[in-house]
């Protein structure tokens, strides 16, 4: 369930720049603090008492020709198969924890489509289109902010892709 009791000062930096990101880009509404942290979509869908796949979660690839992360936004009950992705961004292996955070400026489980500290190759899940409404990190693990699958291609200009397993 979403609190709105904290201090917005108090807020950790990641969440207040997907915020900023946010309001530049004419997005409302604001992002929510969560009591809880959703460090898994499981996590976030139970949370927010919404479907698995309504949650828009963000995997981070490091393509091996050039080492440039590679960022799906997948639909959180699905998988995303490195083979579909190669074929949409170039062969890929897994990042860490220090890829994600240097390429994304956010630490896993709080990786936002917007507000990134790098510019990665950027994907977007077709199968998040079966959802009028979903939801995506803000930057923390205890922060997610709504929109609808055709306000997260305007916000990130990311295109439609088909990299998740059948």
């Amino acid at each position: 369930m979403p609190s709105h009791d904290l201090a917005e000062t108090a807020r950790p930096e990641g969440f207040l720049r997907v915020r900023d990101a946010l309001r530049q880009l004419g997005h409302e509404p604001v992002p929510q603090w969560l009591e809880v942290a959703a460090r898994t979509s499981q996590e976030a869908a139970d949370a927010l008492g919404v479907a698995l796949g309504q949650i828009a979660k963000s995997v981070v690839f490091r393509r091996l020709a050039d080492d440039q992360p590679v960022l799906v936004i997948a639909s959180g009950d699905r998988r995303v198969d490195e083979r579909r992705l190669a074929a949409a961004a170039g062969p890929v292996g897994r990042a860490d924890a220090a890829f994600v955070r240097s390429a994304t400026g956010f630490a896993i489980g709080g990786v936002s489509p917007v507000g990134l500290a790098g510019a990665p190759v950027l994907l977007l899940d077709r199968e998040l289109q079966r959802f009028t409404e979903i939801w995506a990190a803000a930057g923390h693990p205890n922060g997610v902010f709504r929109l609808t699958p055709q306000e997260l291609q305007r916000l990130t200009g990311a295109p439609w892709a088909d990299v998740v397993q059948a």
